[in-house]
Parts: structure tokens; sequence; C-alpha cells
């Protein structure tokens, strides 16, 4: 069993290879410059944004979950209504200032 195992994989060890896709390469960078360098500070520079848009992402997660919950303890006469209004105005000016920043930070490392 082990020698029909090994041979497997013998024969399929160059097959592998084949059904692999080309890599894309990152934004800014011509695929077939041949600078390791650039492709690297290019997918660090991709990585950087999609971590900023990770965090974004929970940062609007977490807002419109705390205005939910605002809203339901309105509603349940634990809160007063301006509460509700300040949490989503200040909800609001953050989720703003945070795809600010965002798009500033895809800028500079443009």
């Amino acid at each position: 069993m082990f020698a029909v195992l090994g041979w497997l994989m013998l024969m399929a060890g160059p097959a592998l290879a084949q059904g692999l896709p080309t890599p894309v390469a990152p934004d800014g960078v011509p695929a077939d410059s041949g600078n390791w360098l650039a492709f690297i500070r290019g997918y660090i520079r991709d990585g950087a944004i999609v971590l900023g848009l990770a965090l974004s992402v929970v940062a609007l997660i977490w807002v419109a979950y705390t205005g939910l919950s605002k809203f339901n303890e309105a509603r349940n006469g634990k809160a007063e209504w301006m509460e509700v209004g300040v949490t989503v105005v200040v909800g609001a000016v953050l989720l703003l200032f945070i795809m600010f920043l965002l798009n500033q930070a895809a800028t500079i490392f443009a």
C-alpha cells in the first residue's frame, strides 16, 4: 500500500504545478518588471488597505450595534430619545472620520 501511495505521489508531483494560477501583480507594479522589492512593497500596500477596510467594517458594525442597542433602551424606557439621536449623530461623524482616514492612508501608500 505504501508503495502505491509513494508511486502516486511521485507521478502527481509535476502535475501539481501545472494547475496553479499565475500570481496577480499588486496595483502599481508591472507584472513583467521582475523587481521583487516592488512586488513585496505592492503586496504590503494592498494588505494594509485590506486591513484598513476590515477595521472600518468592524467600526461600522460596532456603531450600528451601539445605535440599535440605544434604540432598544429608548423603546423600553431605560433611555431618552435624545440619547438615541446623539448616538446616531456621533456614530455617523465617527464613520465619516474613519472613511476620511482610510482614504488618506490609501493615497499615502500609493
